[in-house]
């Protein structure tokens, strides 16, 4: 320690206390609510993660992934947000200098591209308005006039505007332009919820996030890689070393992590697929298509137009426009303070100008009336009368 620290210690900070934290009708898009009995499993005791009880807990997990992802592959688990399977998925396919192709229609779309720019990648995007899809026929046009591509970023479900892109279609005609293009989908606030309506062998890598559509905690991005994905794999040069899906793969065949796991958080996750099994897969999805129509429903019987292009309208999160001259902060205040509902903002240039309803992962049909019930009344006292 030197003279001048001897003299200047760090005091003891003055923070505010802890306090509890109130019942919320939490329906932003993320993280998502949890069942009492999810998250009473990260209580239970410590165990070795290299252990059989923990080896155990991993095979579970990853058989019923397999399930859920619907492929044969092994699916790779790690500590981090759907952030990190979006970095994750860069420096696994490619090397640096690599040109790609990133299909954004919002904020994650965006945030995909800027992490490939950040890894020396050369991006080329094909962009389209927020609120909008990605047209087929336009990102085919695009394509044909790009040069040679190794690959192309695109995100199933954008969260920042509540648009579902089809993916199928984009998949199709990206392999009849270019066969070999490895294609990485952004499926954190989808897969699980809405089906992709195709195999991951005609895409290459899907990833998502436990804070999203799933029912448990946040704190695992989950990823999964075809035979074509895992041989770029080898020959791929960008630096990784906690994403390395090669020292991952060859971990979990023992049954193990390379790195310490949150295992509290795997505990909640072997129930929570449990818990998605017992509903079924097919149920999951028809929930959210029925939340999807009624929360829709809702917002225009209350005179509000929804921001998304009713082609592309997402099943876990619907974005809603506010009116002109709309006190939005004052409103998403007054809904969480004394309503006690908490919705999610419009990001970027759309902050204050739309706000988010997450109706993803677990949530009850009640749950989902009171907020609208709630946005209703809070409209009528900012005197807004849907005319």
């Amino acid at each position: 320690m030197t003279v001048q620290q001897e003299k200047n210690p760090i005091p003891v900070p003055q923070v505010e206390p802890r306090a509890p934290i109130p019942k919320q009708n939490l329906r932003i898009p993320g993280p998502t609510v949890v069942p009492d009995e999810i998250l009473a499993e990260m209580a239970r005791p410590m165990i070795n993660h290299r252990g059989p009880e923990f080896a155990a807990i991993l095979r579970r997990v990853t058989a019923r992934l397999q399930y859920f992802f619907q492929t044969r592959s092994p699916v790779l688990t790690y500590p981090a947000s759907g952030t990190g399977g979006q970095e994750s998925a860069i420096v696994n396919l490619f090397s640096p200098g690599d040109h790609v192709v990133a299909i954004t229609i919002g904020s994650f779309g965006n945030r995909f591209a800027r992490i490939a720019e950040t890894y020396g990648l050369q991006v080329s995007r094909i962009e389209f308005p927020w609120g909008e899809g990605a047209d087929p026929d336009v990102v085919e046009s695009r394509l044909k006039t790009l040069p040679p591509y190794r690959g192309v970023l695109v995100t199933h479900n954008e969260t920042s505007t509540g648009v579902t892109n089809d993916i199928q279609t984009l998949a199709s005609l990206i392999r009849r332009h270019n066969p070999d293009a490895l294609i990485a989908v952004d499926a954190v606030s989808s897969l699980g919820c809405i089906p992709l309506e195709m195999d991951l062998w005609d895409l290459d890598v899907v990833f998502t996030g436990s804070q999203k559509g799933w029912m448990s905690p946040p704190g695992v991005m989950m990823i999964a890689a075809s035979e074509r994905a895992w041989q770029a794999n080898k020959s791929a040069k960008l630096p990784r070393f906690y994403f390395d899906w090669a020292s991952s793969r060859k971990k979990l065949e023992a049954g193990q992590h390379p790195t310490t796991p949150a295992v509290s958080v795997f505990y909640a996750l072997d129930r929570a697929l449990e818990l998605m099994l017992e509903e079924g897969r097919e149920a999951i999805f028809e929930r959210h298509r029925r939340a999807g129509e009624y929360v829709r429903r809702r917002a225009r019987e209350m005179g509000l137009e929804l921001f998304a292009n009713p082609r592309y309208a997402s099943n876990t999160v619907t974005a809603v426009r506010l009116p002109e001259g709309f006190n939005a902060k004052a409103f998403m205040k007054a809904l969480r303070e004394q309503d006690g509902v908490v919705l999610g903002g419009g990001q970027e240039h759309l902050e204050g100008k739309i706000f988010r309803v997450g109706h993803l992962g677990y949530f009850r049909e009640e749950d989902l009336a009171e907020a609208m019930d709630k946005v209703e009344q809070r409209l009528r006292s900012f005197g807004f009368t849907g005319h």
